[in-house]
């Protein structure tokens, strides 16, 4: 199958630090061409694939301290898109509401995955006029906040099945992974680990647009028992999430789908979350950590985490959350927007 791949230009597929979205545009392509299929990534030129690169943009607009405006290589990548569109079975872009309008008006397949909150009142009117657009949510969850859109498909991101494994570590503290910022709520983190009496390890950027948020409210809490030890990559992730007893996840906010949580199950690591978003479609309560409501119970599950064994951990995420099944899924979809229209109503009813 020929298949595009659209990312945002604002990071690197994949991204040098932090970029969610890209990383997950990294690993579908990845498993694609892995595969055997036709795969072009349009990207920033500094992207790494294994695919067919189609740089719209020399760099990472994020990385770029010439750029200003991020909208106008956006429209470039756009009219790229639509030039070769029909070189291909499929576009798959990964850029919320972008192309709609113009790639409604041609005839090759598209979808779009989003990524982000949907929540927003001003995204209801956006998705309510854009009826011919095929949408994939990362949870079910995600897509109960905005009824207005036409979505076709939940698929639950995955990971390269060896890009994070168990290691023979000992588990002496609790891991916080991520972001600073008020929605992840470290300083719950900082609180709930120090009530349980573990050390607590954070591992996390300070975007520039939280540093306020992390002078004020984060920095005053640190001590010998909450480090903050900074951003970490891929590589370092295997070492510290299975050194930690449990990785802790007290969001404030309606998380779209959190691979922080399945990058933990990766390494055998259960995971303690609040009851918000997608979080009780991806933890199993009791198998893959515990879903709590609040500090109190956060910090009991915390004392009776290491009776869950790390080897089902594991296992549940073979069984779910890889790269292969995320592709999978995805080429599912991509066959069914390949039938004509006629026929798929047809075939439906």
């Amino acid at each position: 199958m020929r298949i595009a791949q659209i990312a945002p230009l604002t990071e690197a597929v994949p991204p040098k630090l932090y970029g969610g979205t890209e990383r997950v545009v990294s690993f579908l392509t990845e498993e694609l061409v892995a595969m055997g299929h036709d795969v072009t990534l349009f990207a920033s030129g500094d992207s790494v694939t294994r695919a067919k690169l189609e740089a719209v943009w020399p760099r990472a607009l994020r990385l770029d301290p010439t750029i200003r405006d991020f909208m106008g290589p956006h429209m470039l990548l756009m009219e790229r898109v639509r030039q070769l569109a029909r070189e291909f079975d499929v576009l798959h872009f990964h850029m919320d509401y972008w192309p709609a309008s113009l790639f409604s008006r041609q005839a090759v397949p598209f979808l779009t995955t989003l990524h982000g909150r949907l929540d927003l009142p001003e995204l209801k009117p956006v998705y309510a006029g854009l009826p011919e657009m095929n949408l994939v949510s990362i949870s079910d969850s995600q897509r109960e906040k905005l009824p207005e859109g036409n979505f076709v498909a939940t698929v639950h991101h995955g990971l390269p099945e060896h890009l994070l494994t168990p290691m023979p570590v000992e588990q002496s503290y609790v891991a916080f992974l991520g972001r600073i910022c008020p929605e992840k709520r470290p300083d719950r983190a900082i609180r709930i680990a120090r009530a349980a009496g573990i050390p607590l390890k954070l591992a996390a950027k300070v975007d520039r647009a939280d540093v306020e948020y992390h002078e004020e409210h984060i920095r005053p809490m640190l001590g010998p028992d909450a480090e903050l030890i900074g951003e970490i990559d891929d590589r370092a992730k295997p070492d510290f999430l299975s050194g930690a007893r449990a990785l802790l996840m007290p969001i404030d906010w309606p998380e779209p789908f959190g691979l922080v949580m399945i990058e933990a199950m990766a390494c055998g690591t259960p995971v303690i979350a609040y009851d918000h978003g997608s979080v009780p479609e991806i933890v199993e309560d009791g198998v893959t950590g515990f879903i709590v409501k609040d500090e109190a119970e956060a910090v009991s599950a915390l004392l009776r985490v290491a009776a869950l064994p790390r080897t089902r951990i594991r296992a549940e995420f073979e069984r779910r959350f890889t790269a292969r099944r995320m592709a999978e899924d995805y080429l599912d979809m991509y066959e069914q927007l390949m039938v004509p229209r006629s026929e798929r109503l047809r075939l439906v009813g």
